[in-house]
């Protein structure tokens, strides 16, 4: 059955339903409205998922899907098939699970993510 939106709704993510600090140099901010689920990703300069993230998920390499939309900064990415990008601000872009990601130079890299539909929504 496809997902349908019943109600007009609005959340802010300066006062998001959760707040996450999974590794250094990170921070999540978590909504879900209409069921579906959108988090804030504020990424500092030096972060690499290799280096802050595969030691807490243990995955040789990132193994989640992304839509992203980026607001700030720069994240280069890497596909374990060596497939490379440079997101900057205004920026889309869908991931394969298999990927490496860092911010690239000196400013927050600030993104929109999509992370999927609600169980049972």
């Amino acid at each position: 059955m496809p997902h349908t939106i019943t109600r007009l709704e609005k959340k802010s993510f300066d006062s998001p339903d959760e707040t996450r600090t999974p590794f250094e140099k990170g921070s999540i901010h978590v909504v879900t409205l209409g069921g579906l689920t959108f988090q804030r990703e504020t990424l500092e300069p030096g972060w690499r998922w290799s280096k802050h993230v595969k030691p807490v998920v243990g995955t040789e390499s990132c193994q989640r899907y992304h839509v992203k939309f980026i607001l700030s900064g720069r994240q280069h990415v890497v596909t374990e098939d060596g497939t490379e990008l440079v997101l900057g601000p205004g920026d889309v872009a869908v991931m394969p699970p298999g990927h490496d990601a860092w911010v690239e130079g000196d400013e927050q890299n600030i993104l929109l993510e999509l992370i999927g539909l609600v169980q049972g929504s």
